[in-house]
């Protein structure tokens, strides 16, 4: 019988809020050895996932788009949204400022194997797994899919 998301998830993960400062985060993420955490608000809703990924423009800072001058004119050559969203990344103080929104998430009733195919489809390397009011419950990484496949053999 295929398992289910609720049989291999982290149940009760580490949480942050918007408001946690990035260095406290940073802390967690380092002790914990961890790569992401979910994001929530005064609810326990899921607002956004902090990743090692997101905290990355910390320290490697963001170079502005390309552009050409044209008759005083001035035409970038990628889009100068995406340049200010990375430089708030880069300046971000606060989990808020620097976490990805919108996460990719599943419900625990799912399938290992649709999980699976999400963090392929999505590269993603976690879902925070939400019950129906949007909160959330779990934590299914990677290395859980992994694991519960050696647990077969």
């Amino acid at each position: 019988m295929p398992k289910t998301v609720a049989e291999v998830m982290s149940r009760d993960p580490i949480v942050v809020r918007p408001e946690t400062p990035l260095k406290e985060a940073i802390q967690i993420l380092a002790e914990k050895r961890i790569s992401g955490l979910p994001v929530i608000n005064d609810e326990g809703k899921l607002v956004g996932i902090i990743s090692e990924t997101d905290l990355m423009w910390q320290e490697t800072g963001v170079t502005p788009p390309a552009y050409i001058m044209i008759l005083d004119s001035v035409i970038y050559l990628q889009n100068p949204a995406k340049y200010e969203r990375d430089l708030h990344k880069a300046l971000g103080q606060t989990v808020g400022e620097v976490m990805s929104s919108d996460p990719v998430t599943i419900s625990p009733d799912k399938s290992l194997r649709e999980a699976a195919k999400l963090m392929h489809d999505r590269e993603v390397r976690r879902l925070p797994v939400i019950d129906t009011e949007g909160k959330v419950i779990g934590i299914l990484t990677r290395g859980d899919v992994v694991r519960a496949m050696a647990a077969d053999d």
